[in-house]
């Protein structure tokens, strides 16, 4: 299978990235084809609203940034998974940005899963991301559930929290 992961963390070795990587590790070595892109490492804009996508465009967004590496992966991808630490109860603006511009896509067409992980200093806190996660990927891309994987204070980076995501990567 073709996973695609958005990781949506500033800090390349932070708390999100060492969920990714357990996640990657697993799903790897059961043979999945995994891409992971830093969002915070591309230029990605903000969707403009301008509609080309769906008019001129057809399918294609007027913006030439970062979303011009992921677009190509999301094409393929079977599993898209969506990773971020959890800023003021929602995604960070730079994998907000990414989401958004899944819209020139509409609904990719060989997509069928999704996943998420949150990282956070806090509990609770999680609301945000999670209902944009069930509305925007769940019900309207019609994607099956494979789980939302989320992790707070001391549990970030714990052997626990790795080992699982690993095992989730491994037995998809």
């Amino acid at each position: 299978m073709n996973i695609l992961v958005l990781n949506g963390s500033p800090r390349h070795n932070g708390n999100t990235a060492a969920m990714v990587s357990a996640f990657a590790k697993g799903a790897q070595s059961a043979g999945h084809k995994v891409d992971i892109v830093e969002v915070c490492r591309e230029e990605i804009k903000g969707c403009l609203a301008c509609e080309y996508c769906h008019s001129k465009g057809k399918g294609k967004c007027i913006q030439q940034d970062g979303m011009q590496k992921v677009y190509p992966l999301l094409e393929e991808a079977e599993m898209i998974v969506l990773a971020s630490p959890v800023y003021y109860h929602s995604f960070t603006g730079q994998l907000q940005c990414a989401i958004n511009r899944i819209y020139a896509l509409d609904k990719p067409k060989k997509l069928k899963k999704a996943a998420l992980m949150l990282s956070s200093g806090s509990d609770n806190v999680y609301g945000g991301a999670i209902y944009e996660y069930e509305n925007s990927f769940l019900r309207y891309l019609k994607l099956e559930d494979m789980g939302i994987y989320t992790a707070f204070g001391s549990q970030n980076k714990s052997p626990e929290l790795l080992g699982r995501l690993e095992a989730f990567g491994r037995n998809l």
